[in-house]
């Protein structure tokens, strides 16, 4: 019995919990896809993003780290970040291409669901993004989820139907897909750790940016996306010099 209360202990529970309210928000946003209320859809998507990145946080500073969790999160990611933005950019715009865009939306979700196992596997051998080395493989499925997305942000902040046009949407998809498979090394803001003298500045930023967010929700959104992709030349650039170093050793 003590076992049992241990495993269900609050520490335990709550990285779990963040991660199903992540897939609720998954979920949600396929609700207001049908229901063609776009600017809900991707506030929900932007909330499992939030959960997303809150789980790993609290499994680490809790110590709760699981092979049970790490599989759950991996699930909610595929229905928030793989089902969820495939939907609602296909009811969005590629369903003006008939069975191609259906086509298109399927090839993201495939690919969300060979990045997320391939996450898996990396995991499992101690080879995926650490704090020793804050660098994924492959776009994660979160960052993809925002790219495809991006027509949608910036159709928010004027321009007509022209974000709106099967093609951008398909560019986008066809991007990220290839981004996901892929072999480049992405940053993983989870496992960035800064100095403790930096932290101050960084709780800062975080509330910065969150007010942002409250007041400017589009804008920010496209802005963090756009330098979110400006990093990654820089984290390829980053771990070659490192490959070069072990090289030389």
């Amino acid at each position: 019995m003590a076992e049992r209360l241990e495993e269900l202990s609050v520490g335990r529970v709550v990285p779990s919990v963040l991660t199903l309210m992540g897939l609720c928000s998954g979920i949600t946003a396929i609700k207001f896809a049908i229901e063609a209320d776009w600017s809900a859809a991707v506030v929900a998507i932007i909330f499992a993003m939030v959960f997303d990145m809150l789980d790993g946080r609290a499994a680490r500073f809790l110590g709760a780290d699981t092979r049970f969790g790490a599989q759950l999160d991996s699930l909610a990611d595929l229905v928030s970040f793989g089902v969820a933005p495939g939907v609602l950019i296909y009811m969005w715009s590629l369903e003006r291409m008939g069975n191609a865009g259906w086509i298109a939306a399927l090839i993201f979700c495939v690919c969300s669901a060979i990045r997320l196992a391939r996450f898996n596997v990396q995991s499992v051998r101690d080879e995926g993004a650490s704090s020793h080395n804050p660098y994924f493989t492959g776009l994660p499925t979160p960052a993809a989820a925002g790219l495809v997305i991006l027509p949608m942000l910036l159709s928010f902040q004027g321009g007509g139907d022209i974000f709106r046009t099967p093609i951008v949407s398909g560019v986008m998809i066809a991007l990220s897909a290839s981004l996901m498979v892929s072999r480049l090394p992405t940053p993983s803001i989870k496992y960035m750790r800064p100095a403790r003298h930096q932290r101050l500045l960084v709780w800062a930023f975080v509330g910065l940016l969150t007010g942002f967010m409250i007041t400017w929700p589009w804008v920010t959104a496209t802005v963090a996306m756009a330098v979110y992709l400006m990093s990654i030349p820089v984290g390829i650039a980053v771990q070659a010099r490192r490959a070069r170093s072990n090289r030389d050793v």
